[in-house]
């Protein structure tokens, strides 16, 4: 009888767990929608309504596109919260899911840095078609249990996301300002708003796959499958309502390339960007992989799904954050430095949360999400006054070479989420590169110090 009671007990505990992160989740992704709501209406009641575009042939351009971006987008946020889950769910070891990783990491870099160049000689609407055929194929892949075939499709997944954010931006700034020859200010408008609805389609999207994979007998494998009619429905639009075009000012690749990295080698500030950039999001990155596991340690089921849409929602808040730190006539080289400090505290606490306490290290996981918020918006400002307009795209392209090799290599070395140590080595060491970040983020700061170009006054007057 002792013995039945005993066995009992760690069943017992893992349900008590498993019923504290549902309820945990749920709330937390009640209050912040409340909170992004509430901050949205906030926002949107201090901005001047001299902002909006009333302007017919644009509006209906405008939608022209979003009928398509936003169908890629939700294509894209359906595969986010169950892509560790299914390997996991197909049997493979925790090494073996760090290889399939890094391959993304490889071909995002190795085809990122001229997947533009190539949609603009061969075409950008043929460049997005192309991206719904690949992403198609990368989503099919994921019904096999191969895990050769499993590879090849986070391969196609990588170049797949490059063309998503290189191409579709490509042909709109083409099309509004070339084809239909709208003023180029309001380009800003667009991808305001773009950002806006991105949030929420991301939101969605993490209620979708959570219900498909968690409330019906599909499994892991649902939300992909579920992405491919998304997918159709995105290349059938293009081909029949997006016109075709090529080039622009400079065909290039080689020379800008080099100019690129020139620009970073010689310009401190660039180079301060690119470090904070390189060490910052490739610790992101590194959380990606990891959340999933952590959270999932010892298969508690927790609503990945619900749990994904909750960092999606930090991400917004932050954003509105960072508007409120603008009106308070915050730096955002400051914000920077604010965002690197909460999140190397938060990967600290998850060092000795992980192994036992997976309800402690989510709330530590949506304070650095909530970071993540706030540092986007924040290096967007900072990079878009100081990297050259001309050279904006191939420098952050350079910046991606670094980020990605990094991930990829702590991935590989400290691959070992089985185990405790394993997961608490890698925070560690996500804490130390957000320290060096930090160092770089302060010289940022102080580098900039002077620079009119870096200062509030302006954005204030626009009633930023």
């Amino acid at each position: 009888m002792e013995q039945r009671l005993s066995a009992n007990k760690p069943s017992r505990k893992k349900f008590v767990i498993h019923r504290n992160m549902l309820v945990i989740a749920y709330i937390s992704f009640g209050v912040l929608s409340a909170l992004c709501g509430i901050f949205h209406f906030w926002c949107k009641t201090g901005q001047r309504d001299d902002t909006m575009i009333v302007n017919p042939n644009f509006v209906s351009f405008q939608n022209s596109y979003f009928r398509v971006y936003f169908l890629a987008l939700m294509a894209e946020w359906l595969q986010g919260p169950y892509l560790y889950k299914l390997y996991s769910h197909y049997g493979f070891i925790d090494t073996q899911i760090a290889i399939i990783y890094v391959c993304g990491f490889a071909s995002s870099v190795v085809f990122g840095t001229s997947s533009g160049y190539f949609a603009s000689v061969f075409g950008r609407k043929k460049a997005c078609v192309v991206f719904t055929l690949l992403y198609s194929l990368c989503c099919l892949t994921k019904l096999s249990r191969n895990y050769g075939i499993l590879i090849l499709g986070r391969i196609l997944g990588g170049i797949s996301t490059s063309l998503l954010f290189t191409a579709f931006d490509a042909w709109y700034l083409y099309e509004h300002t070339q084809t239909h020859n709208f003023p180029s200010e309001w380009v800003s408008a667009t991808f305001a708003k773009a950002t806006l609805y991105n949030s929420i389609i991301s939101v969605v999207a993490g209620i979708l796959a959570n219900t498909v994979a968690e409330w019906m007998p599909f499994g892991p494998v649902a939300p992909f499958v579920l992405a491919i009619p998304f997918l159709i429905a995105t290349g059938i639009l293009i081909q029949f309502t997006w016109d075709e075009n090529y080039g622009g000012k400079n065909n290039k690749v080689i020379q800008p390339c080099i100019e690129s990295l020139r620009h970073i080698i010689t310009n401190n500030k660039v180079m301060s960007i690119g470090i904070v950039t390189s060490l910052f999001e490739s610790a992101m990155y590194i959380f990606v992989f990891l959340w999933t596991p952590v959270l999932d340690r010892g298969h508690l089921y927790p609503p990945l799904g619900i749990i994904f849409s909750c960092f999606m929602l930090c991400v917004t808040l932050g954003g509105f954050l960072f508007n409120f730190t603008v009106k308070l006539g915050i730096n955002p080289a400051n914000v920077v430095i604010l965002t690197i400090i909460v999140a190397s505290g938060a990967n600290i606490g998850a060092v000795f949360s992980n192994a036992l306490h997976p309800s402690t290290s989510f709330i530590l996981f949506i304070i650095l999400e909530l970071a993540c918020g706030l540092y986007f918006p924040a290096m967007g400002w900072l990079r878009q006054r100081i990297l050259p307009e001309a050279h904006h795209a191939g420098i952050i392209n350079w910046f991606r070479v670094p980020l990605n090799a990094i991930a990829a290599i702590v991935l590989m070395v400290l691959h070992d989420t089985h185990s405790s140590h394993g997961i608490s080595a890698i925070f560690a060491l996500c804490s130390l590169l957000l320290a060096v970040a930090g160092i770089a983020a302060v010289r940022l700061s102080v580098l900039s110090r002077n620079d009119e170009n870096l200062k509030l006054v302006h954005d204030m007057e626009e009633g930023l």
